[in-house]
């Protein structure tokens, strides 16, 4: 593993990503909470932009995101975010609590492995093309909404206005987001209680309601840790819309 370095002697960093993408944009937010800024190079998935022998030579996968740390190459949200807490271990998304710092890999991980590949644009097409053209939705629907129940569960005895966290506070700071370069800039004493469960929980969120109708009012602990994640700067820089690629 590499030593932690201080992020601003480190060399910029490389996002690809496409707009649309959730797990793309888990990582757009960890980043700016993180007040990491990097290069975005949108990869159009629509376009099949993945497919070229450039994008396959980083991610053999062919997926987004891919982040590029000088010659560093890593693939896959979760990793990707496991890397930028050991290397830039400035303003932590993972809690020092041991307990609360499995509370938030549990929590990524049923939004990694057990809602998002679910409701994949390449599942969906497959099962339209087998199943028929009403049954990707009902099957997205069934399965956000499975994983949103077990996130509600796991998550309602100890969220705060965040997954763990009570508040999050910037002590006599500002924030300022520089939208052609797409950085964010902090000051030092920034501080934030919003951790890895919020960066994985706030993008499908957002997703579930809006691209599969999934009614939020059914997890009131998850919605409210949206609408916190929601009002915060850095979420809003990383939304879809506000991308270089997005198309409006």
């Amino acid at each position: 593993m590499h030593s932690p370095v201080d992020s601003s002697s480190a060399p910029k960093l490389v996002l690809y990503s496409y707009w649309k993408s959730s797990c793309s944009w888990r990582v757009r937010f960890a980043l700016n909470l993180k007040g990491l800024s990097y290069e975005y190079r949108a990869v159009n998935l629509a376009k099949g932009e993945q497919f070229t022998s450039e994008f396959g030579r980083l991610n053999p996968l062919r997926y987004v995101p891919v982040l590029v740390d000088g010659d560093v190459v890593v693939s896959d949200s979760f990793a990707i975010l496991l890397y930028l807490e050991e290397k830039y271990p400035r303003k932590a998304l993972l809690p020092a609590d041991p307990q609360l710092r499995a509370i938030n890999l549990q929590a990524a991980s049923i939004v990694s492995s057990s809602i998002q590949p679910l409701h994949m644009l390449s599942l969906l097409k497959y099962i339209e093309e087998k199943v028929g053209p009403e049954e990707p939705q009902a099957w997205a629907h069934v399965h956000i909404e499975k994983g949103l129940l077990a996130l509600e569960k796991l998550l309602k005895d100890c969220a705060g206005p965040y997954a763990t966290g009570e508040e999050v506070y910037m002590k006599n700071t500002r924030t300022e987001f520089i939208e052609p370069m797409n950085i964010l800039v902090y000051p030092d004493s920034c501080k934030y209680a919003a951790a890895e469960a919020d960066v994985f929980l706030a993008p499908q969120i957002e997703v579930a309601a809006k691209r599969f109708n999934v009614d939020m009012s059914k997890f009131p602990t998850l919605h409210a840790v949206y609408e916190s994640c929601n009002a915060l700067p850095e979420f809003q820089a990383s939304v879809p819309d506000r991308q270089p690629d997005a198309a409006h």
